[in-house]
């Protein structure tokens, strides 16, 4: 008898425990620029709406910032998850917080705008650690034009981020870039997302270099020395050639993309 007693103590503090990790609470700050191009200020807005739900929904915080200045050290040791919703830090004080953060077990999710980095742009290639080591990427290279819904292809079916996705979905419209360096030549990255090559071409133009026929495009992925995951999509389709600068696409109207992007928060948060 005795022992059954402990066997069922021993079967409800696992039970328990299970069910306690599932409901994790954590919290979450998104930092923000949403100036210049009418597609990255869409996407900020979009994000913040959907996301400030997912987090009422999944018992997780959601706070948004605009001001880089909170990049420091107090003010992230408040939160268990940072976003770059569109651009990155520019000041050395913010990068070098940001760096220890990282460095010392934080989690980040950066969309879109937050790997670009340009020589002899507004965004310039200067932050090596960033771009080589901590997102693979290096520099920005291209892009495709006008922004297209694409099929994705799941690279790690095993990933909690992946979980219950299609081998292929279709995704949200979107500005696809191309990068300076293989990710796929690097130990420490583990692609999550790519551009199915079976369905190419990529991009509607009207330039030629605007279209990709063919190559490997990573979409999104995580560096395995880091909690993170940096996924391309975040650039809506807008209405620059009529002049309106009205919306013409949705990032969270995929629902498969949707979904890889909240379990990637969920992962990161430690579900």
């Amino acid at each position: 008898m005795y022992a059954f007693v402990i066997l069922c103590l021993s079967m409800l503090s696992l039970t328990l425990t299970s069910c306690a990790q599932a409901g994790r609470h954590f919290d979450v700050i998104a930092f923000y620029t949403a100036e210049r191009d009418p597609a990255h200020v869409s996407f900020v807005k979009e994000a913040n709406k959907w996301l400030a739900i997912k987090a009422s929904e999944h018992n997780f915080t959601y706070d948004t910032t605009s001001s880089w200045n909170n990049l420091n050290g107090k003010f992230l040791s408040k939160y268990d998850v940072v976003i770059f919703l569109d651009t990155r830090p520019e000041d050395a004080d913010q990068r070098s917080a940001f760096r220890e953060y990282m460095e010392n077990g934080g989690a980040w999710i950066g969309f879109h705008f937050a790997a670009f980095a340009l020589k002899d742009s507004d965004y310039p290639d200067n932050w090596e650690w960033y771009s080589d080591e901590f997102l693979g990427c290096g520099e920005y290279k291209s892009n495709t034009w006008r922004p297209t819904a694409e099929s994705l292809r799941v690279e790690s079916h095993s990933h909690p981020t992946c979980k219950d996705l299609p081998a292929v979905f279709l995704s949200a419209p979107n500005e696809w870039y191309r990068w300076e360096k293989d990710l796929r030549a690097n130990n420490d990255i583990l692609i999550l997302l790519s551009l199915d090559q079976t369905t190419f071409p990529v991009g509607t133009g009207p330039k030629a270099h605007e279209i990709w026929y063919s190559g490997d495009y990573p979409v999104a992925w995580t560096n395995k020395k880091f909690r993170m995951i940096y996924i391309n999509t975040g650039h809506n389709d807008m209405d620059y050639e009529g002049g309106t600068n009205r919306q013409l696409s949705e990032t969270f109207s995929s629902e498969n993309q949707s979904r890889f992007i909240l379990q990637s928060l969920l992962w990161l948060g430690g579900r």
